[in-house]
């Protein structure tokens, strides 16, 4: 039987990754008890035809019996049952704006600010998050990629090495992402802006992206951009770093940035690296045609 515990932070996505492990076949029990665990570990095993692939969601909402969790985990350990634990992450600013948006109460601060529940909980979860098998940051994941990771560690076995990278397109004018790990200025690459017939398209066409990969510039850093990044990532992921966000800036985050960090993102997934991509303000000069 395979047997997962899915757990984590408060709003980082829990319940997310219970459905999707409950699309691809597992049978999924949320917020059990952990005292419950050795006990419904033993029924299911009795009954390994119809439960194949278990998942246990718990987290905080359990109180004073989340406590209880290592016990439990000791127990069917001595049985000599296996088991994995996913552990679902977020940055507390992202954390903070999930709850507001969603005008939830984090169950660790019921009568107090978010930001002090967020603090009690990280604690009370650091050794948890220690022993687990799979640690996903879902700062910058929407649900599909979530899902889309589920799917890859646990259907497609795939390995996983938990780094998340986010490859984000931007305009300086608006401002530089505030998450980036990485920032890169590419406003020296020439500028389809000032070619009226494409100035309201976008990076994401194709008579844009030839405009500013056909000169040897272009080609030569998304070159030397390539070899900087697979020399980074490694080391990254040697150092423990969950989450890498590639900033890629032009003027206003609609050409040159979008081609570039297409590219980028092409790579990396070419590669079966753990790749997102945003356009941040690929939009917001639709209106003026900029």
């Amino acid at each position: 039987m395979q047997l997962i515990i899915v757990t984590g932070m408060s709003g980082a996505g829990k319940s997310t990754a219970i459905k999707a492990l409950e699309d691809d076949g597992f049978y999924c029990i949320d917020n059990l008890p952990p005292a419950l665990i050795p006990t419904f570990t033993e029924l299911c095993l009795a009954q390994q035809e119809k439960f194949k692939k278990v998942a246990l969601g718990i987290d905080i909402r359990g109180g004073v019996l989340f406590t209880d969790l290592f016990s439990s985990l000791e127990t069917i350990e001595d049985n000599g049952y296996k088991y994995d634990i996913l552990f679902l992450d977020s940055s507390d600013e992202i954390l903070i704006k999930r709850f507001k948006e969603t005008r939830r109460i984090h169950p660790l601060a019921r009568e107090g600010r978010i930001e002090e529940g967020i603090v009690k909980e990280r604690e009370l979860l650091k050794e948890i998050k220690k022993k687990s098998s799979e640690i996903i940051d879902t700062s910058n994941l929407l649900p599909k990629d979530v899902r889309g990771i589920i799917r890859k560690i646990y259907v497609e076995e795939k390995d996983f090495n938990n780094l998340m990278i986010t490859v984000v397109s931007f305009g300086f004018k608006y401002g530089i992402p505030i998450d980036s790990d990485l920032v890169f200025d590419i406003r020296f690459l020439p500028n389809p802006y000032y070619i009226p017939e494409i100035r309201p398209l976008t990076g994401n066409d194709k008579i844009v992206q030839d405009y500013v990969m056909n000169n040897e510039v272009s080609v030569d850093f998304l070159e030397k951009l390539m070899d900087m990044v697979e020399f980074l990532i490694p080391n990254y992921v040697k150092e423990g770093k969950n989450q890498l966000v590639i900033s890629v800036g032009c003027t206003g985050g609609k050409h040159r940035s979008v081609t570039i960090a297409n590219r980028l993102f092409e790579s990396l997934e070419k590669m079966e690296h753990n790749v997102f991509i945003q356009h941040r303000d690929i939009e917001k000069d639709k209106k003026r045609g900029k």
